[in-house]
């Protein structure tokens, strides 16, 4: 059966000493997670480099010139703590709620972004092994299954020992894939973990130049032309409630109506 398809598909001749019919798969997630292993040692190392000293000034700077440090995180939007701040900044005076709410909401977001290809890790680390391990089985089936068993003696030895290596280079492919895999994997995992522990550090920092801003400068008092503005509109809409108004403030029979000189 095996080398009927090895016959229809002539690549997988080349993959045969890496573990027989399995080694294609096995190739595929490696190269799979090389490719998300490369993706993000890039992010993460971007991050390592840049995050914290560009916080830092943003932090400082917002406390003496709101704009200039919204402009600097405008420039570094590929940070992720940058993105989350901007949501919050960029809200039109919110209330002290309105802005936490805001940051925790933008700092969910960027924890999905994070996590990426996480699950593909976990995964290809699960998968590899057992990939390995069918290999190994199928090569031992194809190896054994050439024993003449009546007459030994047409029984090659060297075959059958190549045979069964072959099958066992299968377990140490898939064994090999996984293993490296698994140890970026925790590597972005630990790294994770720290830059959440950041989000919220930053993000309180924030929150209390923030809190501390409005305790300085309050919200002014809605001028009297809005209250008067929202009253209207508050009568347009209950007719009733506007003729009802009309009709206390017409004079009554029997009073004076002041005249004009």
């Amino acid at each position: 059966m095996f080398d009927v398809l090895i016959s229809t598909l002539p690549f997988l001749a080349a993959l045969d000493p890496l573990g027989g019919i399995v080694a294609a798969p096995l190739l595929a997630l490696s190269l799979l997670s090389l490719s998300a292993i490369g993706e993000r040692c890039w992010f993460w190392w971007r991050i390592s480099h840049r995050q914290d000293a560009i916080v830092r000034q943003a932090l400082k700077t917002i406390q003496i010139n709101g704009p200039a440090a919204t402009d600097l995180l405008r420039k570094h939007l590929d940070l992720p703590i940058a993105r989350v701040f901007l949501e919050a900044l960029e809200l039109d005076r919110p209330t002290p709620s309105e802005f936490t709410l805001a940051l925790e909401t933008a700092a969910r977001a960027e924890l999905v972004n994070l996590r990426r290809f996480s699950t593909l890790f976990e995964t290809i680390v699960t998968i590899a092994p057992l990939l390995g391990l069918l290999g190994t089985v199928l090569g031992l089936i194809q190896s054994f299954g050439g024993l003449q068993l009546g007459d030994p003696t047409q029984n090659d030895p060297a075959a059958i020992t190549a045979g069964i290596g072959t099958a066992l280079s299968s377990t140490v492919f898939g064994l090999i894939v996984a293993i490296v895999t698994l140890l970026f994997a925790n590597g972005f995992q630990s790294l994770y973990r720290r830059q959440r522990a950041n989000l919220e550090e930053y993000g309180g920092r924030l929150e209390l130049i923030y809190r501390r801003y409005c305790r300085q400068y309050p919200a002014p008092p809605q001028d009297q032309n809005q209250r008067l503005s929202s009253e209207i509109k508050l009568t347009s809409s209950d007719p009733g409630n506007l003729s009802h108004k009309l009709r206390d403030q017409s004079p009554k029979p029997g009073e004076s109506v002041g005249r004009i000189n």
